[in-house]
């Protein structure tokens, strides 16, 4: 399904691809930790590999990356491509996935360009895919690195100490005792 919506030779895939890998296999170490049973971890295993499918609904046609919607809308507009493919739980995670989740009030005061409903991780599957990816970044120059817990927290600190917060609990609940 990747390949459908993201060819090999599309720009966007020598980012999407090392990025999803790396979420996932966070994910399901993670999970395994936990002892989540293996219809759980099959869910992680293919929502993690889909949670990141919207980039293709942002990107613009240009060669390299331009975009002709924000970056902010690729979890929404991953919903709408994994609820077209049949795949409603899968989309959930690709539109709630986005830091630790941004809530209603979030999108009218910061007025993003997204359906003014809470978009948070609420299953422990969701949670578990946006933990694993706040690690791995799609940027270029951060593409093979895994981020540290301080890099995250200083990241999300520019969204407020609720959303550190979230993901303090986050870790507690997932982390390894970094």
């Amino acid at each position: 399904m990747i390949h459908r919506h993201l060819p090999p030779d599309s720009p966007a895939y020598r980012f999407y691809l090392p990025h999803v890998v790396m979420v996932t296999a966070e994910a399901l170490a993670v999970a395994r930790r936990l002892g989540l049973d293996e219809n759980q971890l099959q869910f992680i295993e293919e929502a993690g590999m889909l949670h990141d499918i919207g980039v293709v609904a942002v990107l613009g046609d240009q060669p390299g990356l331009s975009w002709r919607l924000p970056y902010i809308c690729h979890g929404h507009e991953g919903r709408k491509i994994l609820e077209a493919e049949g795949l409603p739980r899968h989309a959930l995670v690709a539109e709630r996935h986005t830091g630790v989740g941004i809530t209603a009030e979030q999108i009218r005061q910061r007025r993003l360009p997204l359906p003014e409903r809470d978009l948070v991780p609420d299953s422990i599957e969701e949670k578990i895919i946006s933990y694993a990816d706040l690690f791995f970044s799609k940027s270029p120059a951060k593409l093979w690195r895994r981020e540290t817990v301080d890099e995250i927290r200083d990241e999300l600190a520019e969204f407020g100490a609720d959303q550190v917060k979230v993901f303090e609990d986050w870790h507690k609940q997932f982390g390894e005792g970094e």
